[in-house]
């Protein structure tokens, strides 16, 4: 089939890849003329898994990228709308952009058309989309609007798209759910990975993954409810660290304890610094505002983001309590992209937790594999960015883990040590095993588990309760 797809950020460079992948022709629109020739000169613009190959493989036979949206959308069945949706001041979608492409859409509209809402928008998004396009010229009969909504992880995101949990549809017309059962027949019939070519599966993947077919308005609900459940989800387990770390409990003892409880189940229980990125802290907002928009205060929403923000706070006063004042001290960072795995750093805890360090007069050094050049941007000259981890923790009064890359993960605890000044070690992921950072010297701090340190915490014949207060 031949397909558009309108923007070139992280879901319709994604999409407009993985659409080509199954075996269509697919036609990628940008107005951002640097970015379209530095896709059409084989760059990659973000750090994501799998999709070099896939841009390598499809570029120039069944992967065009053009700035020309009129002949995108004649010569395509489907048009896939997958461009920005900010949030305002306060804290609505933004659906400026999608306005502007769904009156491009409409001027050149020759046969009947596909229109695919593919950013994430809140719900009536697809009503408006095909009143726009009537109100500019789009007749009736030419055009259905759909509700295709993406569940990609960055970092993850190909194989997100090519092995998904499900597959969700919201057409309100048989014709328009046909051409959309077509588009990912090759996933939902299996021939896909039949493929000797084919991404490798990865864990846990289903196969063939469900299809749903829903109404518009229906599919424009479940992409907003799922990120603000995931997002519930990582502020629950943080709360409950919070409670851990107050009582001498280990928190991942606690998740292992709920996440084997399969109406629960084990992903997102990952106690940290909070959530972070281009969907969640947005897509919360959006949806509680749509929910007061239609008269529901959603207030469970609002304690989500609360304790996300806190959950930073309160890492901070750990870097105090292990380094008692802050000005002037040297700190090593790990991390300043929002996850592993990807380059974004569009609400990232780490940058958050970076810019509130150095107000407090703290010198920063750091390393992340991916986005140094993006953070750079954001930082400027305040941050030195160095090449690995260990140059990072050289000098420093402690190293703070602030992103879950696998390779912090496994670091030679033994030259990390030898780096530091002090061998203290504050790890917002919970990447290491507390007894094995004691056995290796460090003073190690974690989320939800108790301090270890190779030195006793309180001199002998301390009562509990002050050894308790002393911790905290």
């Amino acid at each position: 089939m031949q397909i558009a797809v309108v923007g070139s950020g992280y879901v319709g460079l994604v999409a407009g890849a993985c659409l080509a992948d199954l075996g269509h022709d697919v036609i990628v629109v940008d107005n951002d003329q640097e970015k379209l020739a530095a896709l059409q000169g084989g760059e990659v613009p973000i750090h994501e898994n799998f999709l070099p190959e896939l841009l390598a493989r499809h570029r120039g036979v069944r992967l065009r990228f053009s700035d020309d949206l009129d002949n995108a959308v004649r010569a395509s069945s489907a048009i896939f709308i997958a461009v920005g949706t900010p949030p305002t001041e306060q804290g609505e979608a933004d659906l400026s952009y999608v306005e502007s492409v769904a009156r491009g859409i409409a001027g050149a509209i020759n046969s009947y058309k596909v229109v695919v809402e593919k950013s994430t928008v809140p719900v009536y998004t697809c009503d408006w989309v095909r009143r726009i396009i009537l109100r500019n010229g789009g007749h009736a009969e030419h055009f259905d609007v759909a509700s295709n909504p993406e569940f990609l992880r960055e970092g993850t995101a190909v194989t997100d798209f090519l092995y998904p949990d499900r597959v969700v549809i919201g057409a309100d017309s048989p014709r328009c759910a046909a051409v959309l059962r077509e588009i990912y027949a090759p996933l939902t019939d299996g021939t896909y990975y039949l493929r000797p070519e084919a991404i490798p599966r990865p864990d846990r993947a289903q196969l063939p993954p469900p299809l749903i077919v829903t109404g518009a308005k229906s599919a424009e609900l479940i992409k907003h409810a799922s990120n603000a459940f995931l997002a519930m989800k990582i502020s629950f387990i943080n709360a409950v660290a919070s409670i851990c770390e107050s009582v001498g409990a280990d928190v991942q003892q606690v998740c292992r304890g709920i996440g084997t409880d399969s109406r629960i189940g084990p992903r997102f229980l990952n106690p940290g610094i909070g959530y972070g990125g281009s969907c969640f802290p947005k897509d919360l907002m959006a949806f509680r505002a749509v929910a007061r928009e239609y008269g529901y205060d959603f207030r469970l929403l609002d304690e989500v983001i609360r304790i996300n923000e806190d959950q930073r706070q309160r890492f901070i006063r750990k870097v105090r309590s292990a380094l008692w004042t802050l000005r002037g001290k040297r700190l090593g960072v790990l991390g300043l992209a929002f996850k592993g795995g990807t380059d974004d750093i569009r609400e990232s805890p780490a940058i958050v937790l970076i810019q509130s360090l150095l107000q407090e007069g703290c010198q920063i050094c750091a390393y992340d594999p991916a986005a140094h050049l993006r953070a750079r941007e954001a930082l400027g000259g305040a941050v030195m960015l160095v090449e690995n981890a260990y140059d990072a923790a050289r000098g420093a009064d402690a190293l703070l883990i602030l992103t879950e890359w696998e390779e912090f993960s496994s670091l030679d605890l033994k030259r990390l040590r030898a780096a530091l000044r002090y061998p203290i070690v504050i790890d917002g992921r919970n990447l290491y095993d507390p007894e094995l950072m004691a056995g290796h010297g460090f003073t190690y701090y974690s989320v939800g588990r108790p301090l270890v340190s190779p030195e006793p915490l309180a001199p002998a014949g301390v009562a509990p309760s002050e050894r308790k207060s002393s911790l905290s």
